[in-house]
């Protein structure tokens, strides 16, 4: 594992992103979209945000995210119990405040999209390898 600068991760990260700040700012009519959609989201803009500045194996790094998502679900569960309180607005849009099931749902269906795409682009790769 190096760190290093992938432009190409770096144009998906930020593309994700402007994508997810859209939704969160825009999307307030969007319902499930929003929520469970921007979960799933988040672990791909995560995962292209660690593989523009990360060169590891793509399983290791979809799994970061998924790890990271994973936290800040535990985190809010957390808060939850022991009724702590975010009270910087912007800090409790982007972690979230409330723990559900359905978060830890979106992530891994997030880090299902990232591996399913990852060994279609394998194969795809592969195929062209064996033409004539």
């Amino acid at each position: 594992m190096r760190i290093r600068f992938d432009g190409r991760s770096a144009l998906f990260a930020l593309l994700w992103f402007a994508v997810l700040i859209t939704l969160a700012t825009a999307g307030a009519n969007l319902g499930w979209l929003r929520g469970f959609g921007g979960d799933v989201l988040a672990v791909i803009w995560l995962y292209c945000l660690l593989r523009a500045a990360i060169d590891a194996p793509a399983h290791w790094l979809a799994a970061a995210a998924l790890g990271c998502g994973l936290i800040i679900e535990f985190g809010q569960y957390l808060a939850a119990i022991f009724h702590w309180q975010i009270g910087n607005r912007a800090l409790r849009i982007v972690l979230g405040a409330t723990p559900d099931w359905l978060d830890v749902l979106a992530y891994g269906i997030g880090f299902a999209l990232i591996l399913a795409a990852r060994l279609a682009l394998r194969a795809r790769l592969h195929a062209r390898e064996l033409e004539p």
